[in-house]
């Protein structure tokens, strides 16, 4: 069983005389930093001229550069730049910059798993990938809590790789949660598979076709929406607090029967098959290369696809319905 780790075993003062430099602001990049420079650490953003998050990272009360300054300037730099554009950047400002005794660090393994990224000897490269969205991981730290994370370490130069990367987890509150011991290889790959065969994927599509099967045997398209969109965070927000069985015990007898005698239908033998695809397709660098090309040739089947989605009936009946749910925008 792979090792956990937790707040008492980081040992936050090997990053605390360490300047730490961010280099993006997105959603994971400004969970970072603040989280960071709430654990009284000294951080700075990295972001490209003309950048909208620069007034935004300076208005929250940090020092901001461009990323080849930042990347200068840092004992640890942690690439949040989308994966796409990681490559590029790096050869142009960070390489530079990676002196030997420095750590490179990253929250997903895309670009040194697959080799887009090749770091210099002399420098460690290490991993800590929280497992949230980067407004999760903001929101859960100024409440005292943490998300969980994984740590990994792809060359450990200094023989301190691991720890200074797990004292980096206890800064942005991984470790009040569990750090989980793993692998580039591990993150990048079940990271990919888990989006396209169930969380993004998988489920937008059996959602999309769940509806499409209502709407047309005639039901209407809001009872649709309800009974397969709508009520979906309510079973995941059950499985989320106790797993299935917590579930299946949280819902009607009739339900559950359903779910044992038709969920083996609609997912057979088959998707399984199909699944094991498409992580054959990921183990082999295949996805990879697809996006890399994509990104290459200006992304025409991503925003094609990205506007085929957006236009599916189900979002437009979904904007109507959801407009008239005020306890929506309470929750945001």
């Amino acid at each position: 069983m792979a090792k956990m780790y937790y707040e008492a075993d980081a040992d936050m003062s090997l990053i605390k005389d360490k300047a730490i430099g961010i280099i993006g602001y997105g959603s994971q990049g400004h969970a970072h930093a603040l989280n960071l420079k709430d654990s009284g650490l000294n951080v700075m953003v990295g972001l490209y001229e003309g950048s909208k998050s620069w007034p935004k990272a300076e208005a929250d009360g940090l020092k901001v550069g461009t990323v080849a300054q930042t990347a200068e300037a840092s004992d640890i730099i942690m690439m949040l730049i989308p994966d796409h554009l990681q490559a590029e950047i790096y050869k142009e400002s960070i390489e530079p910059h990676l002196l030997p005794g420095k750590t490179l660090m990253f929250a997903h393994g895309f670009c040194i798993h697959y080799e887009t990224i090749k770091p210099p000897e002399g420098v460690d490269v290490s991993m800590m990938a929280p497992k949230a969205p980067g407004h999760r991981v903001r929101e859960v730290f100024i409440r005292g809590s943490g998300v969980p994370g994984l740590i990994a370490v792809h060359q450990d130069a200094t023989g301190k790789a691991h720890d200074v990367a797990l004292a980096y987890g206890r800064g942005i509150g991984c470790t009040r949660a569990g750090v989980l011991d793993s692998t580039f290889k591990e993150e990048t790959e079940t990271d990919l598979f888990g989006e396209q065969a169930v969380l993004c994927g998988g489920v937008t599509a059996l959602v999309k076709a769940a509806y499409e099967t209502l709407v047309e045997a005639g039901y209407e398209p809001e009872s649709a929406y309800f009974e397969c969109m709508h009520e979906l965070k309510l079973i995941v927000d059950l499985m989320y607090q106790g797993g299935m069985g917590y579930m299946r015990y949280s819902i009607s007898d009739t339900a559950e029967f359903g779910d044992y005698t038709s969920g083996p239908v609609v997912i057979d033998a088959s998707v399984k098959e199909r699944m094991k695809g498409i992580l054959d397709r990921i183990q082999d660098g295949s996805f990879a290369r697809q996006w890399i090309t994509e990104n290459d040739e200006g992304r025409p089947t991503f925003y094609r696809m990205r506007e085929e989605n957006a236009n599916h009936p189900i979002e437009k009946v979904g904007k109507e319905l959801r407009g008239m749910m005020s306890f929506l925008k309470d929750d945001d």
